[in-house]
């Protein structure tokens, strides 16, 4: 049994590594794993902040001088904040993850031990969609996506106080509210590239608050959750 979990960098950098979430989370992932020998987990890391903080640092240069900012520059620049998340969290894993950062889904992976991990692969998407070509590779059906909210909203919380939470929502109608376009640093559930490709493998997302252990724990015994399904 494979699960797949989409891990915002939100979630791992905040501000800098969070280093109490990080020793919960691995400690109830590695007991989880001892459970059951057969049971393995893919975690694909994003940017957090050091990504942002570099992307707009970029920006502001780019600003007053010459040189107009690029979206696939901006990309890299993330991609690189999601390397340096990925080997964290394979160095915390320590022989679970026996195999190297993963840095392009489709290409051969190897996946010895129980634990693989994953990182940004190129520009023109988020680490969601290396998290669905991974899921594909792998046979996973549905991808576990933890980010700083509970939930996926009728539409920005932070802006509209009148947005609803939601418990479930198609890939029709959560497509319709992402657009179809990606930007560097983009802030949404799922990314909309991502979102397309799921959709088109007919696989579903568990979309919940990256901080709640207990309720990452019931994802993945697939028990009743806190959170969104997108499918």
């Amino acid at each position: 049994m494979t699960k797949i979990l989409s891990v915002g960098g939100s979630i791992i950098v905040p501000e800098k590594p969070d280093t109490e979430f990080l020793r919960e989370f691995i400690t109830m992932a590695i007991n989880w794993l001892d459970e059951d020998k057969s049971r393995r987990l893919i975690l694909v890391a994003g940017g957090g902040a050091p990504a942002r903080v570099y992307q707009n640092a970029y920006k502001e240069v780019s600003n007053g001088t010459k040189v107009v900012a690029q979206n696939e520059a901006a990309d890299w620049i993330g991609i690189m904040a999601t390397r340096i998340n990925a080997q964290l969290l394979k160095a915390c894993f320590g022989d679970y993850c026996k195999n190297d950062v993963v840095y392009n889904p489709t290409e051969n992976v190897k996946f010895d031990g129980q634990v693989l991990v994953a990182s940004g692969w190129k520009p023109g998407f988020s680490t969601d969609t290396d998290a669905v070509y991974l899921g594909e590779k792998f046979d996973a059906k549905t991808i576990v996506n933890l980010s700083n909210i509970e939930k996926v909203y009728t539409d920005d919380p932070r802006k509209n106080p009148d947005a609803k939470p939601l418990d479930s929502i198609s890939w029709c109608d959560f497509i319709k509210m992402v657009g179809d376009e990606w930007t560097p640093g983009k802030n949404c559930p799922f990314d909309p590239i991502a979102s397309k490709k799921a959709e088109q493998l007919g696989m579903k997302v568990n979309c919940a608050g990256g901080k709640n252990i207990k309720n990452i724990e019931a994802i993945l015994n697939e028990d009743d959750y806190i959170g969104t399904t997108i499918g």
